[in-house]
């Protein structure tokens, strides 16, 4: 696990792009946190990072958003799915395949999605201060993210 803190927004969308530079086709990353920590804004600044042009918002009401960048984009928010059913029948890991999933409140749907990905837990720790853990599973544990802490 690596935990990284940022002390603004524009700290957090850096994080972001930092992040975008190590994914590559297929990467699952499950956002997760309490309403209004910065879930979308760190999902921004990945897009950001892997080229996406237009603005980066929350899915909350539609569940899935896809961006175009240097590798496909889909950003997905779960908080409204009442089943793991209902995850799964959105097919959100094949729709990915060829690009980067995120998954806001995605600690709700681990079970759905492969084995390898990374959770980023984030925590408000004042007005503007986020802390960010990086937990790696599967073939994440052996994937470099010191770098994010730069």
């Amino acid at each position: 696990m690596i935990e990284v803190e940022t002390g603004s927004p524009a700290e957090t969308l850096a994080l972001g792009r930092r992040l975008a530079a190590s994914l590559r086709a297929g990467d699952v990353l499950l956002l997760s946190g309490r309403l209004g920590v910065g879930k979308t804004l760190l999902a921004a600044g990945v897009a950001e990072g892997l080229g996406v042009e237009e603005p980066v918002t929350s899915p909350s009401f539609v569940l899935v958003r896809s961006y175009e960048g240097f590798l496909p984009v889909v950003h997905a928010d779960v908080y409204r799915l009442g089943s793991t059913g209902e995850f799964d029948d959105l097919e959100l890991p094949d729709s990915a395949r060829r690009g980067v999933l995120m998954i806001e409140w995605g600690d709700a749907v681990t079970m759905g999605v492969p084995a390898d990905h990374l959770v980023i837990r984030i925590e408000s720790t004042g007005d503007s201060s986020r802390r960010f853990e990086f937990i790696p599973a599967g073939s994440w544990v052996d994937r470099p993210l010191t770098e994010l802490s730069a």
